[in-house]
Order: structure tokens, then sequence, then C-alpha cells
């Protein structure tokens, strides 16, 4: 008998076709859900595929200025570039107030703590300080009976010890810096425009407490402000300011070595893209100019903009 699923994925095919004539078949994840325990979801339920993202230099990003991020932003496109990032303005749950959002892929949390705090709490049902309520629904009654761990379950101890652990997690060095094909591609990867959402270079400001953070100049390549990626890859699905087309501009640092850490190379928000450029072409909105003049280069230049991207 055939095991049942609850979530079921499947993939639709999009084709691709560079100016030298070559095909790229890229994949379309469609969602589905059946064989409900609470039955039939509401009409507003809205539904998106995730990849976990990254963990490394996330104490470099959340050391980085509010004031330089709002430097960054150019919401109506005021200099006329086709680009119009902006900060995601979001809740901190601990100061009680709308601050710049950093974390995730709309950048929907302010700071590590809370977005530690909140993975305890949705992803594996442990409360806290920050959110001392169980997470599940009034249908799921069954739940009030259950052992749990005390109130809260994670201490502000431990919360602390988890925050300074992934606000320590380093980033892997560069590979083949010197390599022709590397420089070829990064001078290609700015000539495109890539460097207009992923930026090169930042600088952190002075933490108290956290001097291996404090006035670093780091290079993540990305400006932690949200863009519209255009209908491709849109789950219309809001988070706060950012709406159902917008994505953060997700980090490039450690690309390279993905498959290495992870066993794959899924990438994107729902790990549509099995390589970095299925991950290139399927920007659109914003990205559409820069993912056009890459559909424009030679097969070499194209290998060039691959290799760059996996040496950082």
């Amino acid at each position: 008998m055939p095991s049942r699923k609850q979530i079921a994925l499947s993939y639709e095919p999009v084709i691709v076709t560079f100016a030298d004539g070559e095909k790229a078949e890229l994949r379309k994840p469609v969602l589905s859900i059946s064989e409900l325990n609470y039955g039939e979801l509401d009409a507003n339920i809205q539904m998106s595929a995730r990849v976990a993202p990254p963990m490394i230099g996330l104490g470099l990003l959340e050391s980085v200025p509010d004031e330089t991020l709002i430097a960054l932003e150019d919401p109506d496109d005021a200099n006329g570039d086709g680009i119009s990032g902006r900060a995601n303005r979001v809740w901190d749950v601990r100061k009680k107030e709308t601050v710049i959002g950093r974390f995730g892929w709309k950048a929907g949390q302010p700071n590590l703590m809370q977005q530690n705090a909140g993975a305890f709490n949705g992803d594996l049902g442990l409360t806290s300080s920050l959110f001392p309520v169980e997470n599940y629904t009034s249908a799921q009654e069954v739940c009030k009976t259950m052992p749990n761990g005390g109130s809260p379950e994670v201490s502000d101890n431990i919360l602390g010890f988890v925050e300074f652990y992934t606000q320590h997690l380093a980033v892997p060095m560069r590979r083949d810096i010197k390599r022709p094909q590397v420089v070829k591609g990064k001078s290609l990867f700015a000539e495109a425009g890539c460097e207009s959402c992923h930026k090169a270079e930042l600088r952190t400001g002075d933490i108290k407490g956290r001097p291996a953070l404090s006035n670093q100049v780091i290079r993540p390549y990305t400006d932690m402000l949200l863009h519209d990626m255009g209908p491709g890859l849109a789950d219309n699905r809001p988070e706060f300011i950012a709406n159902g087309q917008e994505w953060r501009t997700a980090p490039l640092w450690g690309l390279g070595y993905t498959e290495e850490v992870n066993g794959h190379t899924f990438f994107l928000h729902d790990g549509r893209a099995r390589n970095v450029m299925e991950a290139v072409l399927w920007h659109g909105g914003e990205a559409q100019a820069a993912r056009d003049r890459v559909l424009e280069m030679s097969r070499d230049e194209r290998s060039a903009l691959v290799a760059f991207l996996n040496s950082l």
C-alpha cells in the first residue's frame, strides 16, 4: 500500500534561452496539502516553501548600523537606475516598537535574539520570555494536556548563549581569488549591475561587549534591503511592509561552500534553483536588466561569472 503524503511538492518546467542559443530548464515549485487533520484550510491561508538560509556571518550583518541601511534605501528610485530597495520595518517584541528588519527571506526579524526565540517557539514549540505562549491553535485542544518543560521552557540564560553562538559563526575564507577566470567573473558581476543590490562591502558599528563584531569591513554581497524581484519569484505572501514580490537581498559570502556543507546546491527562498546560474536566471523585477545582461554573455563569460560566485 503506497504511503500517504500530506504535503506534495511538484515542479513545472520553465525554459530560458541564452543569446547564443543554449537553453536552461528552470523549475517552478507547486505546493499542495491534503488529508488535513483539522478541517479545510481557510481561504486566506498562504503557502510558500522555504530553504533554511546559511547562518555564517549573522552577527556581522546584525552589527551594520541602521543608518547605513537607511542610506542605501531608494524606495522611489530617485537616481533612476531601476533599483528601488527599501528596508523592512518590523515589530521588535522586546522593545515593543517598529524597527529595521534584517533576517529572514523577507527581512522579517529585527535581530538574532528574536530570530532565535521565534524559531524556538514556531519550529520547536518551546516558550521563552519573548514568546511565552505555546504555538498551537484553538482546534488543537490536545496540546493543552501534553507535557511541557516549564514556563518558560527556554531561559534567558540559554537564549543569551544561543545568541552569542549565532552572532559569532565565522565567514569562510574566499578561494581562488587570483585565478584569471575568477577575476574575470568578478568584473562581469559588476558590469552586469549585480552589485546594485549585492553590495560588495559594508562596515559594522561599535558593538558593546562584542569586539569581534565591531568596526569591521565586511564583504557580504548584500544591502539587506527588500527588492521587487518580479512575478516569477513571487510567493504573494506579505511580511510586514514587504509585499508578495519583495525579497531581501541574500548575502553571497560562503556561496561556494554550499554543497560541501549542506550536501546540495538548492538556492533561492524555496530551493527551486539547483545551481548558481539557475538562481541568476530567476531574477526579475528590479534585477531584470542585470539578468538580461547575463543572457547576452558567452558561454565562457557565464562560466567565469559562476566561478567568481563559487569563489565567495
